[in-house]
């Protein structure tokens, strides 16, 4: 798919430490839909930002020390809309996305019928998820049950990070990521819950989750209760009508 067909499109990775797989995977990004891919380095310290540099990333950073994966989304979607972008893909900086399926995200949006596309490995018939731990899959399971009882939609996934995102959505002033307790893992979510809540028209497209093995080094960066609070906490908050 040209990335015309949905106007200006930047793929967005937030990178942590990544050194090892970051530049294989903007290499990897089909330039025929994408214009721009962009790293988001979070306080890198293993040369990070130089590997996706060198890959032909233009790079980004939240500063020396990390900030959270919000707050690196925060920033690549700033320049999504600063640099005129008609549509901001988020991918995984560790690999386990494939940016060979950016295509599949864009697709409802070149068409017209979708601002907001939810990557789901739920939904592929052929899904495979080698390495995830039984505590992954479980999570990733019960919090689309909870997800759609706040949001009042059914949807398989909601704690997939790959995602495209139209300008409509992220340009709303109704929106307001910009709130401090988005900087972790708690703005991806909120995302989602928002672009619903504000009438933006979502869907789910089948896409892959790549687990590494784990003698390859950890399959994720979040700690256990801590962060999977993180992910639950603004569907506690929205569906209070605490947070907005």
């Amino acid at each position: 798919m040209p990335a015309s067909a949905c106007g200006r499109v930047v793929a967005i990775a937030p990178c942590f430490n990544e050194a090892a797989t970051i530049g294989d995977l903007v290499g990897r990004v089909p330039r025929d839909a994408v214009d721009e891919v962009l790293v988001v380095d979070d306080g890198s310290t293993d040369g990070s930002a130089a590997s996706a540099s060198s890959a032909g990333a233009t790079v980004l950073t939240t500063g020396a020390t990390p900030r959270g994966v919000g707050a690196a989304l925060r920033m690549g979607y700033r320049y999504a809309l600063e640099n005129g972008f008609d549509v901001a893909v988020v991918m995984a900086g560790n690999g386990k996305d494939r940016p060979e399926e950016i295509p599949r995200l864009l697709e409802p949006i070149a068409d017209g019928s979708a601002d907001f596309v939810q990557g789901s490995r739920y939904l592929k018939r052929d899904a495979s998820f080698g390495g995830m731990p039984l505590s992954r899959r479980f999570a990733t399971r019960v919090h689309p049950l909870m997800f759609s009882l706040v949001a009042k939609r059914w949807v398989t996934e909601s704690t997939n990070g790959f995602r495209a995102v139209h300008r409509r959505v992220l340009a709303d002033r109704r929106l307001d990521l910009d709130q401090p307790w988005l900087d972790a893992y708690e703005l991806e979510p909120y995302l989602y819950l928002r672009a619903i809540a504000l009438g933006h028209r979502t869907v789910e497209v089948p896409v892959s989750k790549v687990y590494r093995p784990a003698n390859l080094g950890p399959h994720t960066k979040m700690r256990p209760v801590v962060d999977w609070w993180r992910i639950v906490r603004p569907m506690v908050l929205v569906g209070l009508g605490i947070r907005e």
